[in-house]
């Protein structure tokens, strides 16, 4: 199983101020909690620990790198190699005047939070997107009408060699749910921008936002947000995602403990006992009907990670 690796303990590791945990389950940083374990996980206490650890490690080891699980699918065969993840030193979060400073392992709605007690408008899309910054940061992540590319001043990483390197808003080549940054670059930090605002204003319109998502989505259930990206409007009629699965009916279809959501039908559920493969082939079914019925290629916005039972025997 620890092939990857060529160990099956931390012997062989490079030294580390954080945390190395081998054989790790994976299942309960997984918004599903489904999932494989790790070959090995590794908390950094710091930046400084993370570059040191990735410019020693072993370059053909492969690194995946997790935020808060809210949009990952972790395969029951586990993932091979080192997964990392950032914990609490990367979860700051500062105010200069109309800029926050803040760690890519802070939670989006945290960041939402500290804007409007700051009176920056501009952000509040933010409590509507699960996760952290690291993943919005990769994945340009947004929510009513506005994203990242909309606020990013600078990001701030770590190559796989461990090298620190920042980039500007345009440097990060954001399009839709992507950005043009290298996938071994870790994101530890950004600065992020908004306008003068008035704070109970922002609230307000915060409050909507998460009334209107509780009214919409399966808030609560063991999900993994949107499943799959809303297509071009020029090849879907302008019909988004949950709308060309409702109309292939796929609404509350069921494989095994997974099950399509009635309330909004671009989310996947675990009812209780779905493994990570009743999920992927749940969504794989969704994608072949709608793309029967339609002619829409759908494509995952759920991020897949590690390998199915078997894969690695």
């Amino acid at each position: 199983m620890n092939a990857a690796l060529g160990h099956k303990s931390q012997d062989h590791m490079p030294a580390v101020k954080g945390r190395l945990t081998p054989n790790a389950p994976l299942h309960k940083y997984s918004w599903f909690r489904t999932g494989g374990p790790a070959d090995m996980l590794f908390e950094p206490a710091d930046s400084d620990d993370l570059a040191e650890f990735l410019s020693e490690l072993n370059e053909a080891t492969p690194v995946t790198v997790i935020g808060v699980g809210s949009n990952l699918l972790v395969r029951d065969g586990g993932v091979r190699g080192v997964v990392i993840r950032l914990g609490r030193f990367f979860t700051d979060i500062s105010v200069d005047n109309n800029s926050l400073h803040v760690g890519a392992g802070a939670m989006d709605v945290h960041v939402a939070r500290a804007a409007a007690d700051a009176g920056i408008a501009g952000l509040e899309f933010l409590v509507g997107v699960p996760g952290t910054i690291g993943g919005a940061l990769r994945m340009n992540a947004g929510a009513y009408g506005r994203e990242m590319a909309d606020c990013l001043v600078t990001a701030g990483g770590i190559t796989r060699r461990g090298e620190m390197v920042s980039f500007s808003a345009n440097e990060m080549g954001f399009s839709y749910r992507k950005s043009a940054i290298d996938a071994g670059v870790i994101f530890t930090h950004a600065t992020l921008i908004g306008t003068k605002g008035e704070a109970g204003a922002i609230k307000a319109d915060m409050r909507e936002i998460m009334v209107e998502r509780e009214a919409s989505q399966p808030i609560g259930t063991r999900t993994g947000g949107s499943t799959f990206k809303n297509p071009d409007p020029a090849t879907s009629g302008g019909r988004s995602a949950w709308q060309l699965i409702d109309a292939a009916g796929c609404r509350d279809m069921r494989i095994g403990g997974a099950g399509v959501s009635e309330k909004h039908c671009n989310f996947l559920i675990n009812y209780g006992d779905a493994r990570a493969a009743d999920i992927e082939e749940l969504g794989e079914t969704v994608r072949r009907k709608v793309a029967a019925a339609t002619g829409v290629k759908l494509q995952w916005e759920i991020r897949r990670i590690g390998e199915a039972v078997g894969d690695n025997i």
